[in-house]
């Protein structure tokens, strides 16, 4: 049998039934109260029923005020005292998990990368903004530089959503320190411009992410899974590169981390969508997985299972990263947007490859935007109890994105004014 449909036994003593992982999207889907409805419950249960290993879900926010979009799900200390609010992250949790998988729950907070339509003032390591070329500079504003205090109240934001997540029913959580996300503003010296105890060197600017593992750890049980997200590399001069995200790894190392993923680029350079313009992220294009050198680089030295993320669509690529080692774990993203039975699929001998279309536009930013638009239509069908389109039209699907974001975006602020007063 090949190794893909394998057990494979995390440090934390539980064990999933396959090396495959369905890598988080950011579904934004959530109903009022920007919690878990009908909709999200549905899409877990059919990925559930699909046989994957191991789901990540889309990033659920640490903060009300910090949303990556404004149909993101938060989850803070107070949520599940409310017993409504419980209920809906416990049906979610029994959907994810009713197909045998382990659930885990993405942490996130986006720092600096809010968009100005949500209203919210954008925090960060330090007082940085996205740069963003023609239509797409007034995206983002000024972030503002979090105080050493509130640095440490971001840590606990991190543990209290992880104890929530556990007393939901949850398997695991994994921390975002990826993507341009507010960990990896952190990490990078080209947004955390700190000269305290949070920055400065690679021990200070990754203390943040270790910190939020060791105050996670200390209130979760010993078998509440823990992994982490990881830039492989920024993708940008001077940035987060792979000799840090090797020294971090060999940090983790000394955590109680069951994985970590490694993914790559922010909103400035979408390595994570294959766009980035990095000779040696583009080498693996072809064969799909944009990551699988720097997993052979920075895995060599890794104490616990590495898994890789970046545009998986046929099983030969997965075989063939797990027969190259250090890789342990296969994340696959967008193809789960067109194929909710990918793993059964595959051990059958079925499907063996996922058609995910791509737009060739010109414009990476444009392209980038429209190719995830598909896949999100794609998952509000799924949602809605409907099959995925094989070919969605990424005009009409980029139209239909913008007008379901502009309304989550009054919905948000409602809500936003209802916690306040």
């Amino acid at each position: 049998m090949s190794k893909l449909f394998t057990p494979l036994n995390l440090p934390n003593g539980s064990s999933i039934p396959n090396r495959i992982c369905k890598a988080a999207m950011e579904e934004n889907m959530a109903e009022a109260g920007q919690l878990p409805g009908k909709a999200l419950v549905n899409l877990y249960q059919q990925w559930a029923d699909g046989g994957v290993g191991i789901i990540l879900t889309g990033n659920v926010m640490v903060a009300p005020d910090a949303m990556t979009g404004p149909g993101g799900v938060y989850l803070g200390a107070e949520t599940l005292s409310d017993p409504v609010a419980r209920a809906k992250f416990e049906t979610w949790a029994k959907a994810g998990k009713s197909g045998g998988a382990k659930l885990y729950m993405q942490l996130s907070h986006p720092g600096r990368q809010v968009y100005a339509t949500q209203g919210t003032e954008p925090v960060s390591a330090s007082a940085t903004r996205v740069k963003m070329d023609g239509p797409a500079a007034k995206m983002f504003g000024t972030a503002r530089a979090l105080s050493g205090d509130e640095v440490r109240g971001m840590i606990d934001r991190f543990a209290n959503s992880a104890v929530a997540a556990e007393q939901a029913g949850f398997d695991g959580v994994q921390v975002h320190a990826a993507h341009g996300y507010l960990v990896a503003q952190f990490l990078s010296p080209l947004t955390n411009l700190r000269t305290d105890e949070w920055g400065g060197s690679l021990e200070n600017r990754a203390k943040f992410l270790l910190e939020i593992i060791r105050t996670i750890r200390a209130r979760v049980s010993a078998e509440f899974g823990v992994g982490i997200k990881l830039n492989s590399a920024d993708f940008q001069k001077g940035g987060f590169d792979v000799a840090d995200a090797r020294q971090v790894v060999e940090w983790l190392g000394g955590e109680a981390v069951d994985f970590v993923e490694l993914s790559g680029g922010s909103y400035e350079s979408a390595a994570m969508m294959g766009m980035a313009e990095d000779g040696r992220a583009q080498s693996t294009i072809d064969r799909e997985m944009y990551f699988l050198d720097f997993a052979k680089d920075i895995g060599g030295t890794a104490k616990m299972p590495i898994m890789v993320t970046g545009g998986v669509t046929k099983r030969e690529t997965a075989e063939t990263a797990l027969a190259e080692g250090n890789v342990d774990i296969i994340g696959i993203a967008r193809g789960f947007g067109y194929n909710a039975n990918i793993p059964k699929d595959w051990e059958a001998g079925e499907s063996l490859q996922v058609h995910v279309p791509t737009v060739s536009w010109k414009n990476d930013l444009f392209k980038g935007l429209a190719n995830m638009a598909m896949t999100k239509m794609n998952l509000y069908r799924m949602g809605d109890g409907k099959p995925p389109q094989r070919a969605p039209r990424p005009v009409i699907s980029s139209v239909k994105q913008q007008m379901k974001q502009a309304k989550q975006t009054k919905q948000y602020k409602r809500w936003l004014e209802d916690r306040a007063s």
